[in-house]
């Protein structure tokens, strides 16, 4: 018999409640993520060897380990208050359309102009390059959602921003694409022939609908070679994943407040920043031996740096400019196939959930995009919220761990992360709708090809 529970449709935290410190996961992991190596030397690089490419403080975040809460600025927690807290949301209508005994709650990050939770570590980027008296920064960015996020972000803080978009999310999502440019940032489609590795990379490959890997590359390029510029990236980073559990941070109280004990915590895996922000803080738990959930990362068939990949030091870009990470990677030469979630096609993982992962403490499933929009689709038509296709992985996987329960009459508490809208991939949904949607899962073959690009490192 399934348990009635006494919480409200929509939680929502009071403005006091909303976090005032960020929370580190990797001071609560016994074995942190290994360090990022200079690809000259293959040592890990130095926080003065940062210097030229991230911000002084950005660097600061990136390389500690140790302190497990960070204060937040007040002007960033200020910004804050004009979209957070977001709700908690209780998904009882897709409980009733699922007729399972498991409780689905879903974090809802949409509720901002960016359409996604992505502004939780942009205004944060942005805050510390305007500090530090900077004049602009540079950035790539997959379906748009972190590169509308930046541009905002830059525009509160009057910074100038150069985003690569990557081509095929350029072509196929022209008014993501405008609000960019809305919000004063230049859009340009990678890979490009503006930059010495954009060139590169359109002679090697004619014709290719590029990658994240390619656009932060031409990103990184920009911004090195510019006077006043730093590079900022929306996710895999340590200290994006540090700025995103604001989003873990407010779920834990809510669920704290109404007495709600999850046992399965789900998002989307792309580069990691969503996912590793929902879980961050009940991961800590689970460090520190305190509770016990499951955590599952979800990514697309067509791009499965998780499940199919290997856990190896890999350039985290395409032109072999940026720091090698020791992460789960198809190797940096692997180019996805121009599918609809184009915020999940990156080559690798950030090199913390990677670590957790290989410690066995999360698991992933990898799902092909028709089944996605499926359940994108009957999310849409129950919850009345039109989810994007990144978000509809961790969609897909909360309906499919609700209907097991069904099979076998267990009544559990499942929560997701629903950090984005779809309102601007409305070509995705048109394909689906149309019959014209198609799956691609590469072969042995194909991945073999990304592998013999992994550099030859022996530590």
């Amino acid at each position: 018999m399934r348990k009635p529970l006494n919480v409200p449709y929509k939680i929502y935290l009071s403005e006091n409640e909303i976090p005032t410190k960020w929370y580190n996961v990797r001071a609560d992991m016994k074995n942190k993520p290994a360090p990022l190596l200079n690809p000259g030397t293959l040592k890990p690089l130095t926080h003065d060897e940062l210097l030229p490419v991230f911000c002084d403080e950005l660097v600061r975040q990136e390389l500690d380990n140790d302190t497990a809460y960070v204060d937040i600025p007040a002007e960033i927690q200020d910004f804050y208050k004009m979209y957070r807290p977001s709700p908690l949301i209780h998904a009882t209508y897709l409980e009733r359309a699922l007729d399972t005994p498991a409780h689905i709650f879903y974090k809802f990050e949409g509720n901002n102009t960016s359409g996604s939770h992505k502004l939780n570590s942009a205004i944060a980027q942005a805050y510390y390059a305007k500090k530090q008296g900077l004049t602009g920064i540079t950035t790539e960015t997959g379906a748009g959602q972190w590169g509308t996020a930046l541009s905002m972000a830059c525009a509160y803080f009057d910074l100038d921003c150069k985003v690569y978009m990557v081509k095929v999310s350029y072509e196929q999502k022209p008014f993501r694409r405008e609000v960019m440019r809305t919000y004063g940032a230049s859009v340009t489609p990678s890979p490009s022939m503006d930059t010495a590795i954009g060139r590169k990379i359109n002679a090697e490959h004619p014709g290719t609908t590029g990658s994240l890997g390619c656009a932060i590359s031409e990103a990184v390029e920009v911004a090195t070679g510019t006077e006043g510029y730093r590079y900022v990236l929306g996710s895999v980073l340590n200290q994006v994943l540090l700025h995103q559990s604001v989003i873990g941070l407010e779920t834990k109280a809510a669920c704290e407040k109404y007495g709600i004990e999850p046992d399965i915590i789900i998002g989307c895996a792309g580069g990691g920043s969503n996912l590793g922000g929902l879980i961050s803080p009940f991961m800590g738990e689970k460090l520190r031996g305190e509770k016990d959930y499951r955590f599952i990362a979800v990514e697309p068939a067509s791009c499965p740096s998780l499940t199919r990949g290997k856990y190896a030091y890999d350039f985290c870009d395409t032109g072999m400019v940026c720091p090698m990470a020791k992460m789960y990677t198809l190797g940096h030469d692997f180019i996805p196939s121009a599918n609809h979630a184009g915020g999940l096609r990156y080559h690798g993982m950030s090199p913390v959930l990677s670590q957790l992962y290989d410690d066995g403490l999360m698991e992933a499933k990898s799902v092909e995009q028709t089944a996605v929009f499926e359940a994108a689709e009957k999310f849409a038509r129950v919850e009345g919220i039109l989810p994007a296709p990144e978000s509809a992985h961790a969609i897909r996987a909360a309906v499919d761990e609700a209907l097991k329960c069904k099979e076998i009459g267990e009544e559990k508490t499942i929560i997701f992360g629903l950090t984005g809208t779809g309102y601007f991939d409305m070509t995705a949904y048109e394909a689906f709708n149309d019959g014209k949607m198609t799956d691609y899962i590469p072969t042995d073959a194909d991945l073999q090809r990304g592998f013999d690009s992994l550099p030859k490192v022996d530590l």
